[in-house]
């Protein structure tokens, strides 16, 4: 199973969100994430949606998508050829001061920064890829992890 990136532009209607998302509910497609955004044009609005599947499982979806009256532009996204970003908030229990030193070398590698340095914890911040914040959070999982928090992916062709 492989994650997709699509990009959906869809007329800026109310309940255009529930319709869109509703319809991975009833076909039984599960949604990794999912961002809505303004574009410049206040009519329209960019929604953002990772899923997991396979080819077939795409198309299907693209088709879909593709069919519901407000949707304007359907997008598979490749993360290599478009601007992809994801904000993570990662807390980390770090009780003494070479936890605290671990997690801010870990930070610089990665390029995230520290948010909050407490005596019992920090709190890093990291704004990259999804795949770039997948590895990030897997070296960070050697840590004691207290919470994170994943915005969801916003992306657009270059």
């Amino acid at each position: 199973m492989e994650k997709y990136i699509l990009s959906v532009v869809v007329q800026n209607n109310a309940g255009v969100l529930a319709r869109v998302s509703s319809l991975f509910g009833r076909r039984g497609y599960n949604i990794d994430s999912l961002t809505v955004s303004a574009t410049t044009d206040p009519r329209v609005s960019r929604i953002t949606i990772v899923v997991t599947g396979d080819d077939a499982i795409l198309e299907q979806i693209i088709k879909q998508v593709s069919k519901l009256e407000e949707t304007i532009v359907v997008r598979h996204l490749v993360e290599q050829e478009a601007y992809c970003r994801e904000l993570v908030f990662v807390k980390l229990q770090a009780e003494d001061a070479t936890v605290r030193d671990s997690a801010r070398e870990v930070a610089q590698i990665y390029g995230a920064n520290v948010v909050l340095t407490e005596p019992d914890h920090i709190v890093l911040e990291l704004t990259e890829t999804p795949s770039r914040i997948d590895a990030f959070l897997s070296v960070i999982a050697n840590f004691k992890v207290v919470e994170t928090c994943r915005s969801g992916v916003t992306a657009m062709v270059r």
